[in-house]
């Protein structure tokens, strides 16, 4: 064999890599289902799991970073097939994006919508749980954002990306501290409301102060406890 048939075929050894034809037609299928299940697993877990970017463009990278590992630690493998994966993720992004634009079901149903965890000081336990984000997480992010109780908050969003949007009440109400339980210390130090009360568990204001109130008419809680002014 000639030395240039050799170094074409080397050549074509790395680009095509030792596989059959048939096999960039599995690549087509594999990666168009690897994208799906990305986007479907990611939605299902949550919009915590797609901080700052959307879905579409998180599994977008994810599968451009697989498939670029592929050639890169089996030299059997061509760099074509990432070429392929490349194509198929860019193409199907844009026209997810191209029909989310169009679509504002399309949109929420691939993108995810934002819902309000907190709204006039009290915590709407509903959008919280459809959002997988804990009592804690919310809390943490709230004393992030230099609140000390919900009466300061006017609406707190979590956005379709998983970040999140404080709108502090310009006119603060007596709330439900975000202190935690054990800095006793800088909890004694804070201003309390003399005669009213919160449900501990969603911040709803009742007044007079009553902490043997019957249940709590938002969320029907029983525990009720002294709110911070």
């Amino acid at each position: 064999m000639k030395k240039e048939d050799i170094f074409l075929s080397d050549w074509l050894r790395i680009l095509v890599g030792e596989v059959p034809g048939t096999f960039y037609i599995e690549i087509l299928i594999r990666a168009a289902a690897v994208y799906l299940i990305l986007v479907v697993s990611m939605r299902l877990m949550g919009r915590r799991m797609a901080s700052r970017l959307s879905r579409n463009e998180m599994a977008a990278m994810v599968s451009l970073a697989a498939a670029v590992g592929i050639p890169i630690l089996d030299a059997q493998r061509g760099l074509l097939p990432v070429v392929v994966i490349a194509l198929v993720v860019v193409f199907t992004q844009r026209f997810i994006s191209y029909w989310a634009a169009k679509n504002e079901k399309f949109e929420g149903l691939t993108q995810g919508i934002s819902s309000t965890l907190v709204e006039n000081s009290v915590i709407q336990l509903a959008s919280l749980s459809e959002s997988r984000v804990t009592r804690e997480l919310l809390f943490a992010q709230l004393r992030s954002g230099g609140i000390i109780h919900l009466g300061q908050v006017k609406r707190l969003y979590m956005e379709a990306n998983g970040a999140f949007t404080l709108i502090k009440d310009p006119k603060p109400r007596p709330g439900l501290s975000l202190i935690p339980v054990w800095d006793d210390d800088f909890a004694n130090q804070q201003p309390k409301a003399p005669h009213e009360c919160v449900c501990f568990r969603c911040g709803y204001l009742q007044k007079p102060l009553d902490q043997t109130a019957d249940v709590c008419p938002n969320c029907s809680h029983h525990q009720w406890v002294q709110a911070l002014a």
